[in-house]
């Protein structure tokens, strides 16, 4: 597990792979996201997607999945204060296999809580040919090391 202190801007981590069925899309889309270019690939093909499309919610959530799986683990859980740009370029298609690229931008020490600070991080989940389905940076809560807040 990693601590605040344990982090520096250019740290880098990875997470997956996760292979993404139709079905996952089809059964995302009916619960959380029922549009026709998530559902129906008759639909779809006459969309701008032009053929079945995964939830940009679905790519989030499979993302946040190699998130907690990968190799970055943080002490206390990946805990979101916020997510400052989330982007779709491209859409998830059925068949895809996704892995992520974390690195961390920036970390900072709380000014009123000494005992955790932000972690700033990047995250891009790419699929099998290497083309980004989704990027965001988002900023974590991330405690401080046992012991190190006694400054």
């Amino acid at each position: 597990m990693r601590y605040l202190d344990d982090l520096t801007p250019g740290d880098r981590f990875n997470g997956g792979p996760v292979t993404v069925t139709e079905e996952d899309i089809v059964a995302f889309a009916r619960q959380f996201d029922p549009q026709p270019f998530h559902l129906d690939p008759e639909a779809a093909r006459d969309s701008v997607f032009g053929g079945l499309a995964a939830s940009g919610w679905h790519t989030a959530g499979l993302t946040m999945r190699m998130i907690v799986t990968g190799d970055g683990a943080l002490a206390g859980g990946f805990v979101g204060m916020g997510v400052e740009d989330i982007r779709w370029p491209k859409p998830t298609r059925p068949g895809d296999v996704l892995r992520i690229e974390s690195e961390i931008l920036e970390v900072r020490v709380s000014a009123k809580r000494p005992d955790r600070g932000i972690a700033r991080v990047r995250t891009i989940t790419l699929n099998q040919d290497g083309e980004t389905v989704q990027q965001m940076t988002a900023n974590l809560l991330v405690p401080r090391r046992p012991g190190t807040d006694k400054g």
